[in-house]
Order: C-alpha cells, then structure tokens, then sequence
C-alpha cells in the first residue's frame, strides 16, 4: 500500500531534530571526556567543544533566518518563538565565553555541560510544543521548508569551516 509522500518525506522540524540529537551525541562524548585521564584529553574536549559550538550557531541561525519567521507568519501564539530566541541568545553568550576561554579547565568543562543543559530544555521545548504546532500550521510547507534550511545550513557550514 503506497503512502503518501507529503507524510513520509522528512520535513524542517526532522532536519532541526536530526542536528538535535548529534550535537546530544557530542555533548555525551564530552561528558565521558572529562572522566578520562588521557594524555591528550584537553585537546580533544578543546575540539569537541568547538565542533558543538559551531553545530549549535549554525543551528540557531537557519533556524532564526528561516524556521521561526515562517512560524511566526503562520500561527497565531508566537510565545514559545520569543523563549526560543531568548534561549539562542543565552546559549550564544556562554558559545562566545567557550570559544574564546583560554584554558580547558573546570570552568571550561562547566560552561560546556551547563551549554548541554540549556540545549535540552530547548530540544525540549521544541519537540513537544513548536514542532507540533508546525507540523499543524495550515500553509506552512514544511517538505520546502526543510531543503531551504538544508542549503543554508551547508552554505553556514562551508563558511564557518573556510574560517576554522
């Protein structure tokens, strides 16, 4: 029996939550890092933390570019957007304060798992409540909508890299 493709194919918010739940990933292998005694561990959590970093801006980005403007056209109740920007600015605050720390040490390692903390809530937030409602909104196209955050996403990402 033949499904249809609007339902099966992945849309914006199965793009926004794969990105979700890699950079979870991440932040579990940096969590395991601060348990190691290796030799190199401050270069690897160093790296590790960049790389979230760097997942987590182009995140918020296409997300404030594309995904929140549309949703704001489209419902009614656009509290949750408002918290969700809030949220990408507090997480910008403390991505700035990791990129720029001199040092891996405990505070770098709290900034981080504190980083984890807020995105979940977050992730939280967004599974449960705007995606829903995305996913409910009349006239948003969400199939469209998940190519435009595709091709953004990698513009950001060769961007971010040539300047890594």
């Amino acid at each position: 029996m033949p499904t249809s493709t609007k339902r099966s194919a992945p849309d914006a918010c199965s793009l926004l939550d794969t990105d979700h739940r890699n950079v979870k990933k991440m932040f579990k292998e940096y969590e395991e890092l601060t348990h190691s005694r290796a030799a190199n561990v401050q270069e690897k959590k160093r790296e590790l933390a960049n790389q979230i970093c760097m997942e987590l801006t182009v995140h918020a980005q296409i997300e404030e570019e594309i995904f929140y403007p549309a949703l704001r056209e489209a419902l009614k109740e656009t509290d949750l957007l408002d918290e969700a920007e809030v949220e990408h600015a507090s997480a910008k605050e403390l991505i700035a304060q990791i990129e720029s720390a001199a040092d891996v040490d405990d505070k770098f390692d709290a900034k981080v798992i504190v980083l984890g903390e807020y995105i979940d809530h977050h992730v939280k937030e967004e599974r449960n409540e705007i995606f829903v409602k995305a996913r409910a909104a009349r006239g948003l196209d969400l199939i469209e909508m998940r190519e435009q955050l595709a091709a953004r996403k990698e513009e950001l990402m060769e961007e971010l890299s040539a300047t890594a």
